[in-house]
């Protein structure tokens, strides 16, 4: 304790530190703020009919990464999804249209047009999912009383032109403090969206826990202790590398390379999970499609049992195919995003092979298979974290808003941003010598 206490002190000397933490925090503090003001134009008083309805199931889960925003009927109701969507459109292009593969190599200026690409991209999208929202109020409870203008263009027109720019000034807000403050601007948005809704999940389950005679606080603290333990796993399944060793040819003092003298030997670290948490986002999108198809031909057995079993992110035949478009989607995520073959290129460019591995197309080969044999207990370890929350929910019997912080996107989100920023910090902190607040600082050696 008394090591953190100075560690925390030590974040405080560092000027430029201190600062970026301060305006992290305070821009944090404006879009929390954000979420809580409702549309002009709607009866605050009605909105506890939304608010239930978006407690469970997926409508919960939105609502989740929003922090509230979605059930609030809020000004950033949309939250910053539709940045993250645009996002994964233009990275999924990238692989099929020559000029988004040219604008990628083309360094900071190709990533600058890239990024005006993606905002371009969504501010269409909330031109879309805006009025949708506003005419989906009524489907999940909002009383047409609660719209005091009426649903007309007098009150349509302005709130979509609201709920875009809402969108558009929370993904400000996220670029700023990528820029200006710790990093992981828009990742650290929805994290405290997510983190919003911890509390009140976490109120609920206890008092249905010591009311209700299902176990008291006694099941509730073993509850917690297996949400630890989920939580560690996750930590391992976000850090665990693949270590490739790799070696140099040392130069010599011409500027040469002597070809019968090694170099340090160094590693390339495939990482178990390298998709992240994209594969789950992706088989969440789809995870609409079965009920909306049984909704469809519900005049048939068939449609009719689709409506009912997909519906259910709790049960069964949901989270079967869940958990197989998780491990389909890792493998197709890690295929476009960990370029083996330019690793390869770039590694006998720079003077670099494996031992036992001839450079070139045999390193890139190699490096393909040793990512395919680790993607695969990765894939499944995701799955499972995904559908952990429906195992709580039917063996623990956990409430439902609860049980959403036992795995899925919440929890690795929370997990992979909190790293992200630990490791930000860090590096401030080692680069003016100070012990980090990770055991690897301890090991630095000041000059």
């Amino acid at each position: 304790m008394k090591k953190f206490i100075e560690t925390i002190s030590n974040i405080w000397k560092i000027d430029e530190l201190r600062q970026r933490i301060i305006l992290t925090l305070g821009l944090l503090l404006v879009y929390r703020f954000g979420a809580q003001v409702v549309l002009p134009g709607i009866d605050t008083a009605q909105l506890a009919e939304l608010s239930s309805n978006t407690e469970n199931g997926i409508l919960g889960i939105l609502n989740a990464f929003t922090g509230g925003a979605f059930a609030n009927a809020s000004v950033f109701a949309l939250g910053i999804m539709p940045y993250i969507s645009a996002s994964i459109v233009v990275q999924l292009m990238g692989i099929a249209i020559p000029y988004l593969q040219k604008l990628q190599k083309e360094g900071e200026s190709g990533r600058k047009t890239i990024n005006q690409i993606t905002r371009w991209l969504t501010i269409g999208i909330c031109i879309v999912q805006a009025p949708a929202y506003l005419y989906g109020l009524g489907a999940l409870g909002v009383p047409d009383s609660a719209f005091v203008l009426g649903k007309g263009l007098d009150f349509i027109v302005p709130a979509v032109i609201i709920l875009v720019t809402g969108c558009v000034f929370a993904m400000w807000l996220g670029e700023k403090i990528t820029d200006k403050g710790i990093g992981n601007g828009i990742s650290l948005l929805i994290m405290v969206g997510i983190i919003a809704t911890l509390p009140q999940a976490f109120a609920q389950e206890f008092v249905s826990r010591t009311t209700n005679n299902t176990g008291g606080i006694m099941f509730m603290l073993i509850e917690v202790i297996v949400w630890f333990l989920v939580i560690l796993a996750s930590v391992y399944l976000t850090m665990a590398v693949r270590q490739i060793p790799v070696q140099y040819a040392r130069r010599t003092a011409s500027g040469g390379y002597e070809k019968n003298v090694m170099g340090a030997r160094q590693y390339i670290p495939l990482k178990l999970n390298a998709s992240g948490v994209m594969p789950i986002i992706f088989a969440q999108a789809i995870m609409f499609a079965p009920s909306l198809i049984g909704r469809t031909f519900n005049d048939t057995a068939a449609g009719q049992w689709m409506e009912v079993q997909f519906a259910d992110i709790f049960g069964l035949a949901y989270n079967i195919l869940f958990a197989v478009l998780i491990i389909i989607f890792t493998y197709f995520y890690t295929a476009i995003t960990v370029p083996t073959n330019k690793m390869a290129d770039d590694l006998k460019r720079s003077g670099g092979f494996i031992p036992g591995i001839r450079p070139g197309k045999e390193t890139g080969n190699y490096l393909d298979k040793i990512m395919s044999l680790i993607t695969l207990p990765g894939s499944i370890f995701l799955a499972l974290l995904a559908v952990l929350p429906a195992v709580v929910v039917k063996l623990m019997d956990v409430q439902a808003g609860w049980a959403l912080f036992y795995g899925g996107t919440s929890l690795l989100i929370m997990v992979g941003v909190a790293i992200d920023t630990v490791q930000q910090v860090n590096s401030y902190l080692l680069n003016r010598h100070y012990d980090g607040l990770m055991k690897t600082g301890k090991n630095r050696k000041v000059a």
